[in-house]
């Protein structure tokens, strides 16, 4: 893909570019955490957004998406938010360095990539790193990894208007081959946490569905758990979110049901990150995929974030021995679902479960396997 995006480049721009890749992620365990100052689990995957770059010698940004076929300019002195939707992340993160105060002069920039669109795979996370990476060496700007990470996340924020959490942005910067990534969403640390792939694969199965309740929801979410917190913090003023809840806080005095239903899952799910991430650095992966279980069930009874389509899946492969774990991943009502499969069964559940989902949901199943690879980096 790479090759063939450095040839359009060059027939189109007549230059050399510098090519950058960034992956799309998976998110293991820890979902809706992230903005509860909890934890997340996430991992960079096999599947890229691909980025090749040139500068220009004017103040013109010549923006080109190999995927739609389609054009974007813009001036560096005019970054209003445009009326297409994939230029908005790229000219998210050039509004963000500019306000940083780095300085950039006019630039080609033309992207591709594998990542499916809508699957919960974060596309539009990789094509943020991608871009202010590509920008942070094409003008030698210095920007360390965690500040571009941030100013990819206030992207989305400003410009495409969703207010995600920081999960996205640093995986895809962050990954590490083999590993999972235990992030605090509070302070920003991280470590890495093996991930033995030995006779397991990570399967995606994609709904093909993606409501349009889900970016309304996600703010709603947001807000509940905040009512929460709220409440909490006029008898206990040291509780700066869920993070520092407990399930009695909640019992005591969050009294709103839906409200109390939010926050008890986001507690307990923070909880269960710990224990997880204690599982895989016991090597008990049968351990770690029922608590992937347990956090889809509270994501469809508490949380309310799953859908039809996305409990028709789990609850398919739930019977399955070869299938270890599996849970809805990414915000909900849509996209896919993340399975830890034994190896020689893969085909077999994918089989099994396209025709389970096409009986009862008379929807066509899309199916990807992916293997945990290493984060934002350049393509030589």
């Amino acid at each position: 893909m790479q090759q063939q995006l450095r040839k359009i480049f060059v027939e189109k721009f007549q230059s050399t570019p510098l090519v950058v890749k960034s992956p799309g992620r998976i998110n293991l365990i820890g979902e809706h955490t992230d903005y509860n100052e909890g934890f997340v689990l996430p991992a960079s995957i096999d599947k890229y957004i691909h980025v090749a770059i040139g500068k220009r010698k004017d103040d013109t940004i010549h923006l080109y998406s190999l995927e739609y076929k389609e054009s974007q300019t813009a001036s560096l002195q005019d970054l209003s938010i445009p009326g297409k939707q994939w230029p908005v992340y790229v000219l998210g993160v050039v509004d963000q360095l500019q306000k940083n105060g780095y300085r950039l002069s006019g630039f080609n920039l033309m992207f591709d990539g594998d990542i499916p669109i809508g699957a919960g795979m974060s596309s539009s996370a990789a094509v943020e790193c991608a871009t202010s990476f590509a920008l942070n060496e094409l003008f030698g700007l210095g920007i360390p990894k965690i500040e571009m990470v941030k100013m990819a996340q206030l992207a989305e924020h400003e410009f495409a208007g969703v207010k995600c959490g920081i999960m996205d942005q640093f995986a895809s910067m962050f990954g590490k081959a083999g590993h999972v990534i235990r992030l605090d969403c509070r302070s920003l640390e991280y470590g890495y946490v093996p991930f033995d792939m030995k006779g397991i694969k990570i399967v995606l199965l994609d709904t093909n569905v993606k409501h349009s309740l889900a970016s309304s929801a996600y703010n709603e979410r947001r807000t509940q758990c905040e009512a929460g917190v709220a409440k909490i913090q006029q008898h206990i003023p040291g509780v700066k979110s869920l993070r520092d809840a407990t399930i009695k806080m909640l019992g005591d005095y969050v009294t709103n049901p839906v409200v109390y239903q939010r926050c008890k899952y986001v507690v307990e799910e923070i909880e269960r990150l710990q224990y997880a991430c204690a599982d895989l650095n016991n090597g008990d992966i049968d351990a770690f995929g029922k608590k992937m279980f347990a956090t889809h069930d509270g994501l469809s009874k508490l949380y309310e974030v799953s859908c039809a389509e996305l409990d028709c899946l789990v609850d398919a492969v739930r019977i399955h021995p070869s299938v270890l774990g599996a849970r809805m991943m990414g915000g909900g009502f849509g996209g896919c679902t993340i399975n830890l499969v034994e190896e020689t069964e893969v085909e077999k559940i994918i089989n099994t479960v396209s025709e389970t989902y096409k009986n009862k949901m008379n929807k066509e199943l899309t199916a990807y396997v992916v293997n945990i690879e290493s984060g934002t980096c350049i393509e030589l």
